[in-house]
C-alpha cells in the first residue's frame, strides 16, 4: 500500500498564515490521509494539529534593511527548512507568497529533490517590481495558482502552468456583509494599518474633513483603526490637528462594517480599497511615501496605476491621488463629489461591482486544494 502524499508549507507573514491554514483545512477535508508539514504562523499551526512549526511573528520584518539585520537568523531558518524538506521527501512544497525567502527556497528545493512538485499559491506581484523573475519561477516552478485573473496570461505566456482560483477576499467578506443602509452624512477616512502610514496620511485626511465640514455642516466623519496603538496615534493626530471636539469619531476593528455603512470614504492604497470596492463604497484613494522611496519605486515599478482596484480593471475605476497630490484640496473635492452627485455614486458604485466580480466565486481554497491534490497525483475524497 503506497504511503499517503504529504505537503511541507511555506508562509512568513500574518496574511499568508491565514490563507495556508484555510487551504489546510481544504486539503484535509478533500484528502484526509494527507500527510500536512511546514512553516507558517499559530493559524496553519492549529489547522494542522502542531504539525506545522510557528515563526510568523520573527519572520513577518519588512524593509531590506531589517532583513540584513537579521540574516544569520534567516539563514539558519532557511537551512534547517531545507534539511528538514530533503528529509521528509514531501510529495509537494506549496509557498505561499513571501517572495524573497520562498522563491530562494524553491530553486534549491529544485535541486535537491527534482521530483517533489513545488507549487505557489498567492503570486508575489514580480508583475509590478520584477518580471525578469517569471522566467525565473517558470523554471523551479510546475504550478502557479493566481488570485488575480490578470495573472495567469502573464505566467503562462514564460511557459509556467498556472490556475486562477480566486480571491480570498471573496469567502472573507462575504462572511461580513451586513444589512445595513448607506449615510449619506456619514464620511469614513480609512488611514491604513501601520503607524508610519497612519502619521503622515491621517492628517490630511482631517484637513480634508474640516474643509468639508465647513461646506456641509450635517457631515459626521469616522476612522477605524486597526489597533488599539494605531487608535491612540489618531487620538493624537486629532489633537495637534485643533479640529473641533467630537468632529472625527475613532472606532476599533469595524473597517469592514463602515464600509458598507458610510455614504463615501478616503483610503490608504492597499488592500483596504479592494475591500471598499467589493462592498461598494464610493472613494478616493490616497497614497503617500518618502520621496526617496517613490522614486526608487518608480524606477522598479512599471504598472499605471497603484490601486488594486484600477490594476484588476486595467483602466482607473477610483481616482488615486499621489504623493504631492495626496492633499486636502483635491480629497476634498472628490468627497465632495459624491457628496453633492447621487448620479456620480451610483455610477461609480456600478464600475466597482463589475471588477469585483473579477475577483471570482467562493470557494478559492477548495479550488486551490483541488489543483495541489491533482498535480500531486493524489485522489480527492
Amino acid at each position: 500500500m503506497p504511503e499517503p502524499a504529504s505537503i511541507y508549507f511555506i508562509a512568513g507573514e500574518v496574511s499568508g498564515d491565514t490563507h495556508g491554514a484555510e487551504l489546510i483545512h481544504a486539503l484535509l477535508s478533500q484528502q484526509p490521509e494527507l500527510q500536512v508539514h511546514g512553516t507558517g504562523g499559530p493559524m496553519m499551526q492549529q489547522a494542522s494539529n502542531g504539525t506545522v512549526h510557528d515563526w510568523v511573528e520573527d519572520a513577518a520584518v519588512m524593509g531590506i534593511w531589517e532583513v540584513l539585520k537579521q540574516y544569520s537568523w534567516f539563514k539558519q531558518q532557511f537551512d534547517q527548512m531545507l534539511e528538514t524538506i530533503i528529509e521528509i521527501k514531501p510529495s509537494a512544497l506549496v509557498l505561499i507568497d513571501y517572495p524573497g525567502f520562498n522563491l530562494r527556497m524553491a530553486k534549491a528545493v529544485r535541486q535537491a529533490l527534482p521530483n517533489t512538485k513545488i507549487i505557489y499559491y498567492i503570486s508575489p506581484q514580480v508583475w509590478a517590481w520584477n518580471k525578469k523573475r517569471i522566467p525565473v519561477m517558470a523554471e523551479v516552478l510546475d504550478l502557479m495558482l493566481c488570485i488575480f485573473p490578470f495573472e495567469k496570461p502573464i505566467f503562462e505566456k514564460a511557459g509556467l502552468k498556472t490556475e486562477f482560483v480566486g480571491h480570498p477576499l471573496v469567502d472573507e467578506l462575504e462572511e461580513k456583509r451586513i444589512e445595513i443602509e448607506r449615510d449619506p452624512t456619514l464620511v469614513g477616512l480609512f488611514p491604513g494599518s501601520r503607524e508610519r502610514e497612519v502619521s503622515r496620511l491621517f492628517p490630511v485626511m482631517l484637513e480634508s474633513a474640516r474643509r468639508l465640514k465647513i461646506e456641509h455642516p450635517e457631515l459626521r466623519f469616522k476612522a477605524p483603526a486597526a489597533s488599539a496603538k494605531l487608535s491612540t496615534l489618531m487620538q493624537q493626530c486629532i489633537e495637534q490637528s485643533d479640529l473641533p471636539q467630537g468632529l472625527i469619531e475613532i472606532s476599533e476593528g469595524d473597517s469592514h462594517s463602515l464600509m458598507q455603512h458610510a455614504g463615501c470614504g478616503v483610503i490608504a492604497s492597499g488592500t483596504a480599497t479592494l475591500e471598499a470596492a467589493y462592498f461598494g463604497l464610493p472613494y478616493c484613494l490616497i497614497y503617500k511615501i518618502a520621496w526617496p522611496s517613490f522614486m526608487l519605486g518608480k524606477l522598479l515599478v512599471k504598472i499605471d496605476f497603484i490601486g488594486l482596484v484600477n490594476i484588476l480593471a486595467g483602466k482607473q475605476v477610483v481616482q488615486e491621488f499621489i504623493q504631492s497630490d495626496a492633499d486636502p484640496t483635491h480629497i476634498q473635492s472628490s468627497l465632495a463629489s459624491f457628496i453633492e452627485s447621487p448620479e456620480k455614486v451610483q455610477a461609480l458604485q456600478l464600475k466597482l461591482a463589475e471588477t469585483s466580480q473579477l475577483l471570482g466565486e467562493r470557494g478559492c481554497h477548495n479550488r486551490a486544494a483541488k489543483h495541489i491534490l491533482q498535480e500531486i497525483g493524489s485522489t480527492t475524497a
